[in-house]
């Protein structure tokens, strides 16, 4: 297999309403791969049909070779996942969730204490891993969440809108380390509404609008597309989802 991901013509419709129309994409191994795009776009619902969470309408998709419809409890073995609203277990600890984390991907108990150290150090938890979760910030649960993601060395990330919540320094260990991971041939897939990290963050984007797929390439290739030298990936974005009267409107909110 070339690609670690392969989408073929996926769609997804909850009622009358299309959440994903005819999506097709390739996803080499080692890369980052952003999924850009506003609220509504499509973003979410992509990424659950990655995983098998939710089963698409039609099409097909592949995760390493495995056909997700056929198999995902494979499929999500190999995964590591965030979702944009972590829901973790309030009434243990944070070394007693990602203990369990740990022991239900076969960790052994050594591995599991070593790599739960690590990740608790770099994320300046060191001393609150022994408090109940419910007390924990919006930051520190995103963190116990990534961790939770990264404590079995997936094969490939499924990351939704990772750095919300998080102070610039765990946002930048986390962009790091994506960077780092890749190198060792792990995909990540990275949401993101906020144009600035898929900028610094991602190897390729695709552009989603309304469930669909507007444009792909890497940053400074849908740079170009904008048609004007020195584009902003905003101004790409802008330019395809058709809101390019954004200044017009500020304008008559301050007259």
């Amino acid at each position: 297999m070339d690609y670690a991901i392969i989408l073929e013509s996926v769609s997804k419709r909850f009622g009358d309403v299309w959440a994903v129309r005819d999506l097709s994409l390739r996803i080499e191994y080692g890369r980052v791969y952003g999924l850009l795009g506003p609220n509504g776009s499509g973003k979410s619902t992509t990424m659950k049909m990655i995983l098998g969470l939710v089963k698409p309408d039609s099409g097909k998709i592949l995760v390493d070779g495995i056909d997700v419809s056929k198999d995902p409890v494979e499929v999500r073995k190999i995964i590591g996942y965030v979702p944009e609203t972590p829901r973790l277990y309030d009434y243990l600890t944070g070394i007693e969730y990602l203990d369990f984390i740990g022991e239900a991907y076969g960790m052994s108990p050594e591995e599991r204490k070593r790599r739960i150290e690590e990740f608790l150090e770099a994320f300046e938890l060191k001393g609150r891993e022994n408090e109940l979760i419910s007390g924990y910030s919006k930051g520190m649960k995103q963190k116990i969440a990534l961790i939770a993601a990264l404590i079995h060395k997936p094969k490939i990330l499924i990351l939704d809108e990772p750095l919300s919540g998080l102070d610039p320094r765990s946002a930048r260990i986390v962009k790091d380390l994506i960077h780092e991971l890749a190198e060792e041939g792990v995909t990540t897939i990275f949401s993101t509404h906020i144009l600035e990290i898929a900028d610094a963050v991602c190897d390729e984007l695709a552009i989603m609008y309304e469930g669909r797929k507007l444009a792909e390439g890497k940053p400074d290739e849908l740079k170009r597309m904008a048609g004007e030298s020195g584009s902003t990936l905003e101004e790409v974005f802008l330019k395809l989802t058709g809101a390019e009267d954004v200044r017009e409107i500020v304008e008559a909110l301050v007259d």
